[in-house]
């Protein structure tokens, strides 16, 4: 049986839709925060953010802007995980969270060797720049560079790749020079990251690394993201507002604007009065310390310091229900048929009965 709640007491969904419409709908300028859904989730909550005019923005917003922000200042050089598998023949691995953001990081993108690989030139070589403690690959030789100083690390290591003096104890120059001789005569290279320890200097240091080694072989890069289906939220955003999240309708239209319209400040400022709070693949409350009516689409495991208006238990896409989710093996959107199916209801079906009691059907 669905479990809906309002004000801490069991209710019908159809009963909870209608009192979250009547929060939404009063709201002079709600948010559609947390947004942790599937494709189709993404997709009803922005129609709903339209009608209500209102916000709508991803809990994991402040890593997707990390690298969002350079690739639209600087531009990118992107590939797929598996022409990095297939097709590089040097993988740099940056940071100690990589097996933590993607658990079959190394089974997926680093086996000793590839069909497409020239055996001539033996195993894939693999570069890691702070790695973590002991890391090791079967078959595969890997060159470490310890560094608790990631900004200072990829600067010298671009200045030296460009053949360019730094101010660094001979044994450390030594190891940069080493490294970055394999980075000049790589036929294919790869830089792999995720956005938990790099911020966006960073990122934009190994762009620049990047675009670098393209004037004399041939470099590219495959950052990680995030998790509950951050980037398949902003794929779906972008081609429903031609924006990612942080997006707002309030003057009638989609506006942008990654500062004015984080979810957080809005509630925190006391500039939003009402939220609708969507974490289906995670049991995450939203961190406001401020109170407003609060609409709670979360997992049965969630815990809220105080209970939301409105609660609906709802299934995790791809698990409860059928989804399309991004797919981080793959760098694609993919459809998932549910691996263990229930009644549990999903979060574009409650959106939707939202929205048809605040009028129309989204």
């Amino acid at each position: 049986m669905v479990d809906a709640r309002i004000d801490g007491k069991s209710a019908s969904l159809e009963a909870a839709a209608e009192r979250s419409a009547e929060i939404l709908s009063r709201a002079r300028l709600p948010v559609i925060a947390g947004l942790g859904a599937d494709i189709a989730g993404a997709r009803v909550s922005i129609l709903l953010a339209e009608r209500i005019r209102g916000v709508y923005d991803h809990l994991r917003s402040h890593e997707i802007f990390t690298d969002l922000d350079v690739v639209r200042q600087a531009g990118a050089m992107l590939t797929t995980p598996s022409v990095a598998r297939l097709q590089a023949d040097v993988l740099v691995f940056i940071g100690d969270d990589l097996t933590a953001i993607w658990p079959e990081l190394i089974e997926r993108l680093a086996p000793a060797q590839s069909p497409l690989l020239d055996l001539e030139r033996g195993p894939r070589k693999v570069i890691w720049i702070a790695p973590p403690h002991g890391v090791a690959i079967e078959g595969v030789a890997i060159e470490t560079v310890e560094t608790s100083d990631l900004h200072t690390t990829l600067a010298a290591l671009r200045a030296r790749v460009a053949g360019r003096p730094i101010a660094a104890p001979e044994e450390v120059k030594q190891k940069l020079d080493e490294i970055a001789g394999i980075l000049n005569k790589a036929r294919f290279g790869v830089a792999v990251w995720g956005p938990r320890q790099l911020d966006r200097l960073s990122v934009e240091m190994v762009t620049g690394l990047i675009l670098d080694l393209n004037k004399t072989t041939r470099f590219t890069s495959l950052p990680l993201g995030t998790s509950d289906n951050a980037f398949g939220v902003v794929q779906t955003s972008g081609w429903s507002t031609g924006f990612p999240v942080r997006t707002s309708f309030g003057r009638g239209y989609p506006e942008h604007d990654s500062w004015r319209f984080d979810a957080d400040r809005l509630v925190e400022s006391g500039e939003a009065d009402a939220a609708l709070w969507i974490s289906a693949y995670s049991a995450v409350a939203p961190p406001w310390k401020r109170e407003i009516p609060v609409i709670a689409l979360v997992p049965a495991g969630a815990q809220f310091s105080k209970e939301p208006a409105v609660r609906v238990d709802v299934g995790q896409p791809g698990v409860d229900y059928d989804a399309a989710e991004f797919a981080r093996e793959v760098g694609a959107i993919v459809a998932r048929e549910a691996s263990r199916r229930s009644n549990a209801v999903s979060v574009a079906s409650f959106i939707a009965s939202i929205a048809q009691q605040i009028g129309g059907d989204a």
